[in-house]
């Protein structure tokens, strides 16, 4: 039900594994029912350079459990020298979410990143139910974005063409869900860095 009241509140997100890395995409629009209410909202969070976070629901609790997510990365790396492995980060935002499932935050959530184990991606919902998969997408226009993802993701693929990609399965999500759009953002995490892909890069790629 959760799940379903979150999707109703606009959006769509994305992460996939690439060979070399995770991608991770979402679109721009923020709403409010029928009102467009913000064109230029970030749901795309850089927690650490290995780690990203994207989201879907309420942007009070999104922008919240993004910044608890960074503190923990950042003391976690302090403590032990060593960046937070993607499934502890996953584990730990998926009992900061069940401790307050009675009165939940409000969202759903991806959490994707790279670490020593190679890439990973993690869907979470509001009860703090963690899941990990190849690729998985959130929001309003995930079904959408799930109908080309199926038919066109595939194991082993190259960051470009995971950037091609996920801006196809967005673009997708924009031209029917009329909760998302207003652009692109995509972020790529490999072993070497956390890059955001140039606005440029994107409008060429939609173009096609």
């Amino acid at each position: 039900m959760m799940e379903e009241e979150v999707k109703k509140t606009g959006t769509t997100i994305l992460a996939m594994v690439c060979k070399d890395g995770v991608v991770v995409a979402t679109e721009r629009r923020a709403t409010m029912g029928t009102l467009i209410a913000h064109k230029v909202t970030k749901k795309l969070f850089k927690i650490d350079d290995h780690l990203a976070l994207a989201t879907a629901g309420l942007v009070g609790d999104v922008q919240i459990l993004a910044r608890y997510l960074n503190a923990e990365a950042k003391l976690y790396k302090l403590s032990r020298e060593l960046p937070m492995p993607v499934g502890s980060a996953a584990t730990l935002l998926s009992n900061i979410l069940n401790q307050t499932k009675f009165m939940p935050y409000y969202v759903q959530l991806i959490l994707a990143g790279y670490d020593m184990k190679g890439g990973h991606v993690f869907s979470l919902d509001a009860a703090g139910g963690s899941i990990e998969d190849k690729y998985t997408s959130g929001g309003s226009g995930s079904p959408y974005v799930f109908g080309v993802m199926e038919d066109n993701y595939r194991e082993g693929m190259t960051i470009e063409e995971g950037i091609s990609l996920a801006v196809r399965a967005i673009s997708a999500a924009m031209r029917r869900d009329s909760a998302s759009g207003d652009g692109i953002d995509v972020a790529v995490i490999s072993k070497k860095s956390f890059q955001e892909v140039p606005q440029d890069k994107i409008k060429k790629l939609m173009e096609k």
